[in-house]
């Protein structure tokens, strides 16, 4: 009688359970794995590898993740920190992934890059997702998937990614299984390091808006940012990272200057300290001018770093923690020497002398 009567349910079950976890390594199998190429696309997922606590988070785009370097502020300042950063943060996008920060850790300070407070809408989804698709399956994935989705994107689709990528099934190459079983950091912290140059040569002159307004909807994102660092007994600090272009207009930034005092909240502009942080656009970038390089990103982080252990006061490390910095200040340079070399039998310009 039990099995005529639980035998169907629990056969049913068994078949669902069996489903999902199949869904679930395929999605594995044909998501992009961001190794050989875009690089960038992989910096969400790393952030699970960690294992040291931080005192800093910092959120944003590119003008994070290629502009600082957290190894910088561990040798010279004694600051943890990691870089939560990927291609065309959107702010709500950096508000789901602090929330999800939180869920596991509790920083000192969040310090978050305002460049990408000009976007009020969804983009693209191919930067959403290399943002989206890193996270692990929770409420902070879904909601950040459902803030983010443009037009014909299924959110069925960021909890099972083989229903997105099922047609990869002709680019999938030995990186593609490799990586399924394989977890190893692309960053170094979450610092996406180039250590090519090439200089900047002009600036395109801006284009002219027909509205220098930043929306209510990214200043709603900017206040429950702020209220979600109060509750957890952290601070927020705003920047703007020191990239000339795209440009960064004076109407956005009074804006955000206006919005600070308002909240009380610390606001840094580094494009009004290239002097002081002595870049030089004909050295420090990679890009010609739009990000740092490695020789830039570091200069960047002294100066912010002394600007750090200037206003705040960071907590002592446990000797677990001192180890596993050393461990990584040491790939970061190894990576560094052997990028160098690279660039430079390939023809590029390096700083190496």
């Amino acid at each position: 009688m039990f099995k005529k009567k639980y035998g169907k349910t629990v056969y049913i079950l068994i078949f669902l359970i069996f489903s999902i976890a199949v869904l679930v390594f395929l999605g594995k199998v044909f998501m992009p794995k961001y190794r050989s190429s875009l690089k960038e696309g992989g910096l969400t997922g790393d952030y699970y590898l960690e294992k040291v606590p931080h005192d800093l988070i910092f959120l944003g785009d590119c003008e994070v993740f290629e502009n600082f370097s957290p190894a910088v502020l561990w040798e010279n300042y004694g600051i943890s920190s990691y870089i939560r950063g990927s291609p065309q943060q959107l702010i709500w996008q950096s508000y789901w992934l602090l929330e999800e920060v939180f869920a596991r850790e509790t920083p000192k300070l969040v310090v978050y890059n305002v460049q990408a407070m000009k976007y009020s809408e969804p983009q693209k989804e191919a930067y959403n997702r290399m943002t989206v698709d890193g996270m692990p399956l929770s409420l902070f994935k879904l909601r950040a998937a459902i803030d983010s989705m443009t037009e014909g994107e299924s959110l069925l689709s960021y909890v099972f990614p083989i229903l997105r990528f099922h047609e990869r099934w002709k680019e999938l190459s030995f990186e593609d299984l490799e990586y399924v079983f394989k977890n190893e950091p692309i960053s170094d912290s979450g610092y996406l390091m180039r250590c090519d140059i090439k200089p900047m040569d002009t600036l395109p002159e801006p284009p002219v808006l027909t509205d220098y307004g930043i929306s209510e909807k990214c200043f709603s994102y900017l206040k429950r940012m702020k209220e979600l660092c109060e509750k957890n007994g952290s601070e927020l600090v705003l920047i703007k990272s020191p990239s000339l272009y795209p440009h960064w207009y004076d109407e956005w930034d009074k804006q955000i200057e206006e919005f600070a005092k308002a909240e009380n909240l610390r606001y840094i502009n580094f494009l009004n300290s290239f002097e002081e942080i002595g870049l030089d656009m004909s050295r420090d970038s990679y890009d010609a001018g739009l990000h740092l390089n490695v020789y830039g990103a570091e200069k960047l982080s002294l100066y912010f770093g002394k600007y750090l252990a200037d206003e705040f006061e960071f907590r002592e490390h446990e000797d677990s923690t001192v180890r596993l910095w050393d461990e990584k200040c040491m790939a970061y340079h190894a990576r560094k020497e052997l990028q160098e070399k690279e660039f430079s039998e390939l023809g590029y310009i390096t700083g190496i002398k």
